[in-house]
């Protein structure tokens, strides 16, 4: 059986230069990364994008059933996510984690390789970070450095009337598979003999627990020559990021039920479930797709394209938010999605 090493084996010190010391610097932009007091970044006509986001144990991940790797991969993810958001090039990140007694160093290493993976396929340079103790469970904050030209930048407040409102992917999936995954853990838990079954629900599953940031989406609309009004990831729910962008932009909008996209296995899941797949797909979030703006004169060229799908369009602000369901009902549109302030009872 393999020895495990305790972190207090190493220290502080000990662990990141454990964690650290295979790092190799990808991009000209990073002078000095990891081995110093700070890092040094040089930039030469470019916008500089910064982002940073905060995953806590117990609120926005459940080690029961989350691989480390997964977690670590998934962390790095939803920060360049709001990096291709702005329509910009995540380069850098850094890393901070705080850990309790109960995790090994081995469980460190499978964390940070999921970070690692995630810093190669997207080509990003670690550049630092921290590491202290927590009496409470995991914590990864991570934060994401990107680049623009100052002319590509795409803001949540561009947003014109007539424009035609976009997403990317298909939505809902990963509420689906964190559904699945809380359902087999109460199975579990009352009957350990009781192994889950996750055939037929790979899909949903990887949504959930390993997202991926659309670069190619960006890259694609650099190709078409189409420049975003407005843009914005989607990790609190489609209503919710909908109608940050209608807020930001003083706008209103009219989006349609039956053309976001579902996938079939998020479909098939929530007829299991008793919910309603586009109610899901509005809400769920973590999908980390873009929901973006483009001017109506692009209609010919973004409605054919297989990678993103029109829901509909911008309206005057006067005319409100909403949301037209099957049969020509028509519902206000509201931000039911992710709320991490809101008290469960």
């Amino acid at each position: 059986m393999k020895t495990k090493t305790t972190l207090s084996d190493l220290g502080e010190f000990g662990l990141i230069e454990h964690l650290t010391k295979n790092i190799v610097i990808k991009h000209p932009e990073t002078i000095k990364g990891v081995g110093d007091d700070a890092a040094v970044l040089e930039y030469k006509n470019k916008q500089i994008v910064v982002t940073t986001d905060l995953l806590v144990e117990g609120i926005h991940f459940d080690l029961v059933y989350t691989p480390l790797k997964h977690l670590g991969y998934k962390a790095v993810v939803v920060n360049l996510s709001d990096v291709y958001a702005m329509n910009a090039e995540p380069k850098q990140i850094t890393v901070s984690i705080a850990v309790s007694g109960k995790m090994t160093l081995e469980m460190i290493e499978e964390l940070y390789s999921g970070i690692h993976l995630a810093c190669e396929k997207y080509n990003i340079d670690m550049i630092g970070g921290d590491t202290t103790s927590s009496v409470t469970g995991l914590l990864i904050s991570i934060t994401a450095i990107g680049e623009a030209d100052k002319k590509d930048i795409v803001y949540r407040n561009g947003a014109k009337e007539n424009d035609l409102i976009c997403v990317s992917g298909d939505l809902g999936a990963a509420y689906m598979g964190l559904l699945l995954l809380e359902r087999e853990k109460q199975v579990f838990n009352t009957d350990p003999k009781m192994q889950p079954d996750f055939k037929t629900h790979e899909y949903i599953l990887e949504r959930q627990l390993k997202p991926e940031a659309r670069k190619d989406i960006i890259k694609l609309l650099r190709d078409m020559k189409i420049k975003p009004t407005s843009m914005i990831d989607i990790s609190d729910g489609l209503s919710s990021e909908l109608i940050h962008i209608c807020r930001s932009s003083k706008v209103g909008c009219k989006i349609y039920g039956e053309r976001i996209p579902i996938d079939v296995e998020t479909g098939n899941m929530a007829d299991e479930l008793n919910l309603n797949a586009t109610t899901c797909a509005l809400n769920g979030g973590e999908d980390y797709e873009l929901l973006f703006t483009v001017p109506v004169e692009y209609h010919d060229m973004v409605r054919g394209n297989l990678n993103f799908m029109v829901i509909g369009h911008i309206t005057n602000e006067k005319d409100g938010m909403l949301l037209i369901g099957s049969g020509g009902h028509v519902a206000e549109l509201k931000a039911q999605g992710w709320n991490a302030f809101l008290r469960k009872e």
